[in-house]
């Protein structure tokens, strides 16, 4: 094994958070390894395009080239909506009607045993204090840590720098940062957000709650502006 490096991993979903979390780090003088892990939902294109909008914008040498890692869940989430594309949860829906069973887990394994094997000895993801779903808690992070550092041998120590922010105290960190390369829509409209679903309402309250203009184009609604 390769000696510990002072490189971070990252997590990069193509979001907010994580993109606002890769400029933070690299603004701290972090050196950051990004992650795209692709599970082939419908929004994957739209996300990597965003993601590599985002590296060209935010170019540093303490960038490394972006990895992309394959974790396909076709065969796990069948006619789930994020596969199939139908009927996807609206921007009236709880958030609960977004989970995907999984997720966490999934994305971190293949990213964190690449850290684990190159030497890389944190990971971070952009995990918010309002998600509300099981595999985003301490517990889970710290008991998923604990038995990935047992399989392996290793001492690859999970970060959340996010895990007491809420959305809007994350875009006021990032007002400065090129928010237009990010992408957070689960039913995109010919490469566009569509303006309907739960992600856009989350996009557009948080630009909305942090005053900021919205750089996103919607497919079927004007959102941006600053609040009133």
């Amino acid at each position: 094994m390769r000696q510990p490096s002072q490189a971070i991993g990252l997590l990069l979903s193509g979001g907010l958070d994580s993109a606002i979390l890769l400029a933070h780090l690299l603004d701290s003088g972090r050196a950051v390894q990004p992650f795209y892990v692709q599970c082939g939902l419908v929004w994957q294109e739209c996300e990597q395009a965003a993601v590599r909008g985002l590296l060209r914008e935010i170019a540093s040498p303490r960038l490394s080239p972006l990895v992309v890692l394959d974790m396909p869940v076709a065969d796990l989430y069948d006619e789930h909506w994020s596969v199939t594309g139908r009927q996807p949860p609206g921007r009236h829906t709880p958030d609960e009607a977004m989970y995907l069973p999984g997720r966490n887990p999934l994305l971190l394994i293949k990213a964190a045993l690449w850290c684990r094997l190159r030497g890389i000895d944190q990971i971070a993801l952009a995990s918010l204090r309002t998600n509300p779903f099981g595999d985003a808690t301490c517990a889970f992070f710290d008991q998923f840590q604990a038995a990935l550092n047992q399989a392996t041998g290793g001492d690859v120590r999970i970060v959340r720098p996010f895990e007491h922010f809420t959305k809007q105290q994350v875009l006021e960190l990032g007002r400065r940062y090129p928010l237009a390369h990010t992408f957070s829509c689960v039913a995109p409209v010919e490469g566009l957000h569509c303006g309907g679903c739960n992600k856009c309402a989350e996009r557009q309250n948080a630009f909305r709650s942090a005053r900021l203009i919205d750089p996103t184009t919607y497919a079927t609604t004007a959102a941006s502006g600053i609040a009133s």
